[in-house]
């Protein structure tokens, strides 16, 4: 079963964590109680299908973009919205800004997806998107790029600590899998194949330069897949599996960490004859994982998931979305759009916002505990 017409909307698969959204941002463990309610729908093109990519840097300056090949910018926290560039049979899957100027946009490629003539995986901007250059990544490359993750690292070079950006893109939905890394903020780029090891990659979250974990699926059938979890504690050198779901048809097909010690995915399952749908959680820095009720609703397809702190989170779903104020425990209905695939994280010193991107573009603000 081709998993794009499983979807029955325009699939999609996004970045986890960007910059603003980074495991060492300040913590929230206080955070203020909010309304998991009070959501903004913001005013946006009209698209067919859902929309897989956010990228803010700060409340005003964010970007999004479309299977269609079009590329969004705000400069006024998402009042309005210009299209800044469009470029058809590209299928904008993922996007990531690392400041107001650079950003790299993730290509789902071709053979995939109807229309998608684009075979460059990954491109880069530096005039805030404008214009994309093809990234240079050398005689080995990935079919397809699902996700991109940025962390800002640090490493003792002649008794100094030296910043660098540590970059990792990878894909993709249908295979084959591998990674795109960079550890000097884009100028060079090396490839991991994780063939051996995986079907497909549907999303990665790495906590610093060298631990990381990818999501996806142990086969690129999805009728025969089942969703997966790998880690590596050495930059992506070597992986070992560290949750498997045993039960066909299914992909783990977002992931997030509120924190280093615990993170959270959404199992995504194309058995109709399952009604459960499961969320797993690792407390442990992702050793071990366990798997968690959501709803009982054959319909209620995962996409994205996202946590303000190890308590209070959200899934995204075909049938909208669900929160939690207990870590996952339990979980109740909230007016998050239909197929909410990406959530984005942006704290700031005093007060943070979430950002839901699927059939719509959405923002929930909170506050910190004083």
């Amino acid at each position: 079963m081709a998993l794009a017409a499983a979807l029955g909307i325009a699939g999609g698969c996004t970045p986890i964590a960007q910059a603003p959204d980074a495991v060492g941002s300040p913590s929230i463990s206080a955070a203020a109680e909010l309304d998991l309610a009070d959501w903004t729908t913001f005013a946006t093109e009209p698209y067919q299908g859902k929309r897989d990519a956010v990228s803010f840097v700060d409340r005003d300056h964010g970007w999004y973009g479309t299977g269609a090949g079009d590329l969004f910018r705000t400069t006024d926290g998402g009042a309005s919205w210009q299209k800044i560039a469009s470029r058809p049979g590209t299928f904008v899957r993922s996007v990531a800004f690392l400041n107001r100027t650079t950003g790299f946009i993730g290509n789902i490629g071709t053979d995939y997806y109807p229309g998608v003539t684009d075979e460059t995986p990954l491109y880069r901007t530096d005039d805030a998107g404008e214009t994309w250059t093809r990234v240079d990544t050398g005689d080995a490359t990935i079919k397809g790029v699902c996700a991109i993750d940025v962390v800002e690292a640090q490493r003792i070079h002649q008794g100094r600590l030296v910043p660098r950006t540590v970059i990792h893109a990878a894909g993709r939905v249908g295979g084959p899998a591998g990674i795109l890394r960079s550890v000097d903020g884009g100028a060079t780029w090396t490839m991991i194949d994780l063939s051996d090891q995986a079907g497909m990659i549907t999303d990665i979250a790495f906590m610093d330069e060298n631990v990381g974990f990818v999501f996806g699926s142990s086969n690129a059938n999805v009728q025969l897949s089942e969703g997966i979890v790998l880690r590596t504690e050495d930059g992506g050198r070597t992986w070992s599996e560290v949750y498997r779901s045993g039960r066909p048809g299914e992909i783990i097909w977002k992931g997030h960490f509120p924190s280093f010690e615990t993170g959270f995915g959404t199992v995504q399952s194309y058995d109709g004859s399952n009604a459960q749908q499961r969320v797993i959680r690792t407390r442990d820095a992702g050793a071990t994982w366990e798997e968690l009720n959501l709803v009982q609703d054959a319909a209620a397809r995962q996409f994205g998931i996202g946590f303000i702190d190890e308590r209070r989170g959200f899934v995204g779903t075909m049938k909208g979305g669900f929160a939690t104020n207990d870590g996952g425990e339990t979980w109740r209905s909230v007016p998050i759009a239909q197929a909410a695939n990406k959530f984005q994280i942006l704290r700031g010193e005093e007060e943070g916002r979430v950002y839901a991107i699927g059939t719509q573009l959405q923002a929930l603000d909170f506050a910190y505990a004083r």
